[in-house]
């Protein structure tokens, strides 16, 4: 208990203490991921969309003791706006658990400057669509920018497929990362993490359409690479397999579509009375039926209670 007045010692202890604090707990994915990567589990990297969302999943992180990766899609940030990451930014020096905020699938350079000068901590420059050589030099280009403000970066090899025109960008065939390419990729291009194609795709799978990972190719892919593989594409497809992902060496798995149908299901479910209107009425179901989904990621993954490792 503090009793006044507070000696000068005291309050340099609780000043360093803040600033440990703050330190320890807003990161850049690279620390991230360093534990988890020695420890054998995933961070689930959620695709945040409003600031309701965003609460919902620090609340079911911190309910958890588990790290976390706040993703934000250059589509999400346009319509947030890079004043709501000042918020996002304050919450996660103020939280109990490890927290990285992350641009996910940057598209251009511009994007990621954009994203870096907002506060990100972590930055994902996709030129997986770019032939080979010209990928590698986008992904350096913003590896030189981002490192020189301890801002992490990942970069993607082999595409991932689309579902439906809601999901997020994405290939009409899977093209799969080459182990051979990934460790050329890495050594060149001075990426942290490195976002890998053994099958999934974003959004939600058509009914009768069955996602199969090359679970064999991740694993020959983590006996060449050193830095944490990523995993887009991570909902809707069977936990099973999403488990042995984890097993087998991914320490990234990015959320999106899952929680969000989760959360709009149960609002379309609560907006069936004409009665409601007020925020605070409505927005509460939603967020635990998101919070659920999120519960259940966080225990696949095998992030829960990991947060004391850091």
């Amino acid at each position: 208990m503090l009793t006044w007045p507070i000696s000068r010692s005291r309050i340099a202890s609780i000043k360093n203490i803040i600033l440990w604090r703050k330190r320890i707990m807003l990161m850049n994915m690279k620390e991230l991921l360093a534990v988890a990567n020695e420890n054998n589990f995933a961070v689930p990297a959620f695709n945040i969309s409003d600031y309701s969302m965003f609460n919902g999943i620090m609340e079911a992180s911190e309910e958890k003791n588990a790290p976390v990766i706040i993703a934000i899609h250059p589509d999400e940030l346009s319509h947030i706006g890079t004043d709501m990451v000042k918020a996002i930014i304050e919450k996660a020096h103020k939280a109990t658990v490890p927290v990285c905020i992350h641009l996910d699938h940057g598209a251009s350079f511009e994007q990621v400057m954009t994203a870096i000068q907002a506060g990100f901590t972590s930055v994902m420059i996709d030129g997986s669509s770019l032939p080979f050589e010209e990928n590698i030099k986008a992904c350096k280009k913003v590896a030189e920018a981002a490192h020189a403000v301890n801002v992490s970066v990942e970069g993607e090899l082999g595409t991932i497929g689309s579902t439906d025109a809601e999901a997020e960008a994405g290939a009409n065939v899977i093209i799969y990362t080459n182990p051979d390419d990934a460790v050329k990729f890495v050594e060149a291009s001075g990426v942290d993490t490195l976002a890998i194609a053994i099958g999934t795709s974003h959004g939600i799978y058509p009914k009768g359409m069955k996602p199969e990972l090359k679970l064999d190719l991740l694993k020959e892919i983590k006996s060449k690479v050193s830095i944490p593989l990523v995993l887009h594409g991570g909902s809707n497809n069977p936990d099973a397999e999403i488990g042995q992902s984890v097993t087998l060496g991914v320490n990234k798995i990015n959320i999106s579509s899952d929680i969000k149908v989760a959360y709009y299901d149960k609002m379309r479910e609560v907006l069936a009375d004409k009665g409601l209107r007020e925020p605070n009425t409505i927005q509460p179901p939603c967020i635990a039926a998101m919070k659920e989904v999120a519960f259940h990621k966080i225990e696949l993954f095998q992030a829960d209670g990991k947060a004391a490792l850091y």
